[in-house]
């Protein structure tokens, strides 16, 4: 199953280094560039998993992630904080509904390992959405003739 991400970023450049990371590592890409574009797309593509700056226009990122948790067509969606804000408000972001945080920075500063990192970022979180969204094993007990 190919993992579909919207990648929210607003500036040009790091939107299209960004998108070539995630193509060529195989995920189809969404792109919006600011707060009420990705919530539309969201609603309408419901993606694997955001990537979500927080300095945005229009919306801010945290603005974006209160409307995607109060909407229930969103509310599941994870969403990977992908900020150059200090990795300081991590725990915070978590709280307010964040399934990471990712520092653009490393990315800049070493592509190759920033990639590698941000590709198994995103693996971990879609995995353990995929395992939580899961419909529970179905269990049949089978009595053997004559077992004991």
């Amino acid at each position: 199953m190919q993992t579909t991400i919207l990648l929210v970023e607003d500036n040009k450049i790091q939107k299209l280094a960004n998108e070539r990371i995630l193509h060529k590592a195989g995920y189809t890409v969404l792109s919006a560039k600011d707060g009420e574009e990705a919530l539309r797309l969201a609603r309408e593509a419901i993606p694997d998993i955001i990537l979500l700056d927080m300095l945005l226009p229009k919306l801010g990122g945290r603005e974006v992630m209160q409307a995607l948790r109060g909407d229930p067509s969103t509310a599941q969606i994870p969403v990977l904080v992908f900020s150059s804000l200090p990795q300081s408000n991590e725990l915070k972001l978590k709280d307010e509904g964040a399934a990471g945080y990712f520092e653009k920075s490393r990315l800049v500063e070493q592509v190759a390992a920033g990639a590698k990192e941000l590709i198994q970022l995103i693996e971990n979180i879609v995995g353990k959405s995929r395992e939580r969204d899961k419909p529970p094993a179905r269990t049949s007990h089978v009595t053997v003739a004559g077992a004991s």
